[in-house]
């Protein structure tokens, strides 16, 4: 059995393809898994490292803005449709999965003309433009939310079934998160990131609340994405401050972590409530549709989270930390909360239904 993905782009569209992959391979371990995507983003250095077949194709989002590279995208559309079709002439792929963004449209677009099955599987509340596009084209859509619906075709075969988190974010301890970043285990341990790009908004207050950390001694795992990194050697001095531009294994962080500030995307989400992680959402504003700010009122109001929105974050969110980080009571009770949410099953479903789709 050979399954083709397409994911890539993001974090948020690469990480619930892994997940559907390892599924695949725990069931059926000879399958032959290819991934495509483009070798600029965080697909080319993560899927080599998850040990499976990676493979190029040219292809790049339409920036909305008045851009010289936008003059290539016709171009690119051209030859990553004639890269597709010679790959999955080459590859005989038994299925073709597809995770939302800009690396799954000509892949799945080739493949729904070859007659092969074809998945997509959108994890946002509010699905890309891709997705809306391929959705009456492919065989099945998979959506995480019901409210997605609205917004897909009314030709297309949608199923909710939740969002898949990777098999590892579960299978390390506190202890070994804590061991990994060389922290200590008794002491409060707080995790930023704003998502495998990192974000701006996030990144601007983290000074402040590290400057809170050291003072009344708690620790600060912080991922700030590529574009701080050379600014921020200062804080590494501090043993207790850990920053990092990316995070190759976040289940560790996770792991190590009592709370987590972060965005309020549909895989960080996910995550959060696989390992019942107490959180403070700050939604991306300018998400399609506002759908990150939708998400994170999801989580409110089952109790497993706090939001604060970008502009309040300078005045808001130090003191949020310090009110909720040694609060046991109330981590407890959100860390319940969020449990309840979580979906720890949907990669499961996925593959059950993927396998049954084979050729």
């Amino acid at each position: 059995m050979t399954i083709l993905f397409a994911a890539g782009g993001t974090g948020g569209h690469l990480y619930p393809a892994i997940a559907i992959a390892e599924e695949i391979k725990k069931r059926e371990p000879d399958a032959k898994i290819v991934f495509a995507g483009t070798k600029e983003k965080i697909e080319a250095r993560v899927i080599p490292q998850k040990g499976f077949e990676f493979v190029v194709i040219w292809i790049s989002g339409f920036s909305r803005r008045l851009r010289i590279s936008n003059l290539l995208f016709p171009v690119k559309i051209v030859v990553s449709l004639i890269q597709s079709f010679f790959l999955i002439l080459k590859l005989k792929p038994n299925v073709v999965i597809g995770t939302g963004g800009y690396v799954c449209g000509p892949v799945l677009f080739v493949a729904s003309l070859m007659r092969i099955p074809t998945v997509v599987h959108e994890s946002n509340s509010y699905p890309g433009v891709t997705t809306r596009m391929l959705a009456a084209r492919v065989t099945k859509v998979f959506i995480t939310f019901e409210a997605t619906k609205r917004w897909i075709s009314s030709r297309a075969n949608i199923e909710v079934v939740g969002n898949p988190t990777r098999i590892e974010l579960s299978s390390v301890s506190r202890e070994a998160g804590c061991k990994y970043f060389n922290l200590d285990p008794k002491k409060k341990t707080l995790f930023a990131f704003g998502g495998s790009l990192g974000s701006a908004s996030i990144n601007a207050v983290m000074p402040k609340l590290i400057d809170d950390a050291i003072k009344n001694d708690y620790q600060v795992i912080w991922q700030t994405g590529e574009s701080k990194a050379e600014t921020l050697k200062s804080f590494q001095k501090h043993e207790t401050i850990k920053v990092r531009r990316y995070m190759e294994n976040i289940e560790y962080a996770y792991a190590a972590a009592d709370m987590v500030v972060s965005r309020a995307g549909a895989t960080t989400l996910a995550e959060l409530t696989r390992l019942g992680k107490p959180a403070i959402l700050v939604p991306y504003p300018y998400a399609a549709a506002n759908h990150q700010e939708q998400n994170a009122q999801m989580m409110v109001e089952a109790g497993a989270a706090f939001m604060v929105r970008d502009e309040q974050l300078q005045e808001k969110l130090l003191s949020m930390v310090k009110e909720l980080l040694f609060n046991e009571k109330l981590l407890r009770e959100m860390s319940g909360n969020s449990i309840n949410l979580g979906k720890p099953n949907a990669g499961g479903e996925i593959v059950e239904k993927v396998l049954s789709m084979r050729r």
